[in-house]
């Protein structure tokens, strides 16, 4: 049982303990949260938006369940968003997810570049998740953005993308 147990909990890329942290996003840059382009804004807060990565909340008012989804922990976005949001980086947040392990609730999913969670929000009801401002299409709809002031906003920021 521990050896099965010790594998379990090698594979969970959060516990691992390969951590990187990142500056804040440059001041011309900001952080969109997203959901699915056909689905209706949820009305969030940064509360619970904070609640829902931490996995607190886990279905929508309508009964979805909540599909969060992370950027892998050594991308700059990742570390920015947690430190942004939830006032920790994700090395804080290690001793929080084993305790959440062992209650049953697991980390949200990690995805491997900006491409693969617009795609998987595009794809998934009840998804959430974070990218580039300037990453976004017509696939998916930015419900807030936070910026490297840490502001969080439901309108769109003052910045030039170039794509």
């Amino acid at each position: 049982m521990r050896r099965g147990l010790a594998l379990l909990i090698a594979h969970i890329p959060l516990l691992s303990g390969m951590w990187a942290f990142a500056e804040t996003p440059a001041a011309n840059h900001a952080i969109a949260i997203i959901i699915p382009a056909h689905s209706t804004s949820p009305g969030l807060t940064r509360e619970k938006l904070a609640l829902i990565y931490k996995r607190k909340i886990l279905y929508w008012d309508n009964d979805t369940k909540i599909q969060p989804v992370n950027l892998p922990i050594s991308h700059a976005l990742r570390s920015s968003f947690s430190q942004l949001l939830l006032g920790q980086s994700p090395e804080d947040m290690e001793s929080f997810w084993n305790d959440m392990y062992f209650h049953g609730i697991l980390p949200p999913y990690v995805l491997g570049s900006e491409e693969a969670v617009i795609r998987f929000i595009a794809a998934t009801p009840g998804s959430i998740g974070y990218v580039d401002y300037c990453s976004i299409d017509p696939r998916v709809t930015a419900v807030l953005v936070l910026s490297a002031s840490n502001r969080l906003e439901s309108t769109p920021p003052d910045i030039e993308c170039h794509r």
